[in-house]
């Protein structure tokens, strides 16, 4: 059930909004994938509109619109649920809702309550019908077709919570070219929230540490782990929302900062005591193992304690990725850094030794 409010006019209009737009527009299907990107396109059922605007994904993103591997930092962080973006223009628009609404009102048997909301929304896009905040439109606007859009709300299809994707309920409204939506619309479409998008989608590479003794080591024997910088690199990703007169993009950059060792038991000993072995000058993590530095401490590295018996220990590092972004008119800022971790099977046998 979705609301709209006539305020000024001293009542309240309840609209099942699913009777003439199911629902919210959702940015769901994803008709290609093409090699280093993807588009996402609006969505629909049977009986309601779509978003229009595409929203182009490029750089290193998860395929077929599925949620990148980064996992954020900042645990009350999350990405839109939904937003407000370019829909249709004036004839076009026309043509699907005014369609639309007919067909609900010839529909057999619907209510009164349900029709006259129906015949109140028709009057608000043909007859000028409005209320505070909401002005009507003369035809649909169809005079003004080519000088702007009719926006509506979008769904981020990797949104778990219905209720949250489904916030964007408002009417579709129209913005003309080169305006700003009005400041109410606070979830209209922002190079901020493509940066946020490009985040959610970012593939973040699956890097396997380097360790000495390889797989295999010994009970108290230091274990070195190491990150060369040829293995790994900034990582980008850009969102791009491009319709007659209004174009944004936004591009998120990862750089990796620091790798975290979780030696998969609690009988281990890591370096540095915190586990976290932050990048070197050079753009290195640790240090590669070398013949001669057995009795050493690695910069980075484990010590384990007990043997993993006929089993392993399930070694995980994590990169720490540090993420900014910028876009369109020189906004940029940070985002919450994200981390991306594999697991690897370290095999611990204890020192034999032989009694003479």
């Amino acid at each position: 059930m979705t609301k709209f409010w006539a305020t000024s006019t001293g009542f309240v209009l309840s609209l099942a909004f699913g009777l003439a737009l199911t629902g919210t527009a959702y940015a769901g299907e994803i008709p290609t994938n093409t090699e280093g990107g993807m588009e996402q396109s609006g969505g629909k059922d049977d009986s309601g509109i779509y978003a229009a605007a595409r929203i182009t994904y490029s750089g290193s993103v998860a395929p077929n619109g599925a949620s990148g591997n980064v996992t954020s930092a900042d645990v009350n962080w999350t990405p839109p649920p939904c937003w407000y973006a370019p829909y249709l223009g004036a004839k076009d628009f026309k043509k699907k809702m005014s369609k639309d609404i007919e067909r609900q009102l010839n529909t057999p048997g619907i209510g009164s309550t349900a029709g006259s909301a129906l015949t109140e929304l028709k009057r608000h896009y043909e007859a000028g019908y409005g209320w505070s905040d909401n002005p009507g439109y003369e035809d649909y606007n169809v005079d003004k077709d080519g000088e702007g859009m009719f926006w509506a709300g979008v769904e981020n299809p990797n949104e778990p919570d219905v209720l949250k994707r489904n916030a964007c309920n408002d009417l579709p409204f129209w913005v003309d070219n080169g305006e700003a939506p009005p400041p109410r619309y606070e979830e209209a479409i922002t190079p901020q929230i493509l940066a946020a998008l490009a985040y959610q989608h970012m593939q973040l590479p699956d890097t396997e540490v380097a360790l000495a003794p390889e797989q295999t080591t010994k009970v108290n024997l230091p274990t070195w782990a190491w990150l060369d910088r040829a293995v790994f690199d900034e990582v980008q990703a850009t969102a791009a929302l491009n319709v007659p007169g209004f174009n944004l993009e936004a591009t998120t950059t990862a750089r990796p900062v620091s790798l975290t060792l979780e030696p998969g038991t609690d009988d281990a000993l890591t370096y540095p005591a915190s586990g976290e072995c932050v990048i070197n000058n050079d753009g290195s993590i640790g240090e590669p193992y070398a013949r001669g530095k057995a009795n050493r401490t690695p910069p980075c590295g484990i010590k384990y304690l007990r043997s993993s018996g006929n089993g392993t220990y399930n070694l995980q590092a994590s990169i720490t990725w540090e993420i900014s972004w910028t876009g369109t008119g020189g906004a940029g800022g940070d985002l919450p850094d994200g981390a991306f971790g594999s697991t690897q099977a370290v095999t611990v046998q204890e020192i034999q030794s032989i009694n003479r």
